[in-house]
């Protein structure tokens, strides 16, 4: 009797459809790299995890005398300046960590790259553990500080996973787009922080978006984090106003615009990562 035998193609550009499959075999890779990730970031400091309350804590002190108290800009909803700016910092400070360190993952593993076969989409994506960590510590910071005010979320925090859901997807497909990006042209290493220092000032963090001018608002809400923080806000804080419903899903449809782009950019420069590294 014909033994069956199996047949394995050990390439960086299989079909579609077996790529996912790939992707799929692979998950287990997926959950080392993460932890191995979230591991050594927190690898002999002092602080450890606390890290990930510290930075954003320290964050909303700054912006809050800087907006609150300097510039006097209004809050939103009413609430305490610093719970405002601490529920968009939730995003924010995911966003602006992630995006760097996906961006640099593949020229970091390199020597894995060059050597073994698995799907190396599963690189930058795996890179986004760590800023998960810190949004669930922060969001447990936030927790402490609302209940330190005596601010009761609504009811309506239970839709909070998806603005934070819309902020992962749009992390990833930048995390991926940058990524494959870097290793073609390395000044993209240099870029992405330029562009998240950009990205802070055109973000309501330290504001509320009320305050933007109607007729620059059609540009404003091309920034999709414009959406998540809104949402963000408006599922933590009562009395804050809902965002526009043109926000949202222009934030929606950006947000899936570059994760397909960037999948598809990387899939096409992915053949050539381990002669280009």
């Amino acid at each position: 009797m014909d033994e069956k035998k199996e047949e394995i193609v050990v390439e960086a550009g299989r079909l579609g459809r077996l790529y996912w499959q790939d992707l799929w075999r692979h998950r287990e890779l997926f959950l080392f790299l993460a932890w191995r990730d979230i591991a050594v970031r927190y690898k002999q400091t002092m602080l450890g995890v606390a890290w990930s309350a510290v930075r954003p804590l320290v964050s909303m002190v700054v912006f809050t005398v800087v907006f609150g108290k300097i510039a006097s800009l209004p809050p939103d909803g009413g609430a305490p300046y610093a719970v405002m700016v601490f529920a968009a910092l939730l995003p924010w400070q995911f966003f602006a960590n992630s995006l760097p360190i996906a961006a640099n993952s593949i020229i970091g593993g390199a020597n894995l790259v060059s050597k073994v076969y698995f799907p190396r989409l599963i690189i930058p994506v795996a890179a986004l553990g760590t800023g998960i960590v810190d949004l669930l510590v922060s969001l447990v910071v936030l927790g402490g500080m609302m209940a330190w005010y005596g601010f009761c979320p609504p009811f309506r925090a239970l839709f909070l996973p998806f603005p934070l859901l819309l902020a992962i997807l749009f992390t990833a497909g930048c995390g991926v787009l940058s990524s494959a990006l870097c290793v073609k042209w390395r000044d993209v290493r240099v870029i992405v922080p330029f562009v998240v220092q950009i990205g802070l000032y055109v973000s309501p963090v330290g504001f509320s978006s009320s305050v933007v001018p109607e007729r620059w608002r059609w540009l404003y809400d091309c920034n999709p984090m414009v959406a998540v923080i809104d949402c963000c806000r408006w599922c933590l804080i009562p009395g804050a106003a809902a965002p526009g419903a043109s926000t949202i899903w222009t934030g929606v449809a950006v947000t899936l615009f570059v994760l397909v782009f960037g999948i598809r950019c990387f899939r096409s420069i992915e053949r050539s990562f381990a002669d280009t590294i």
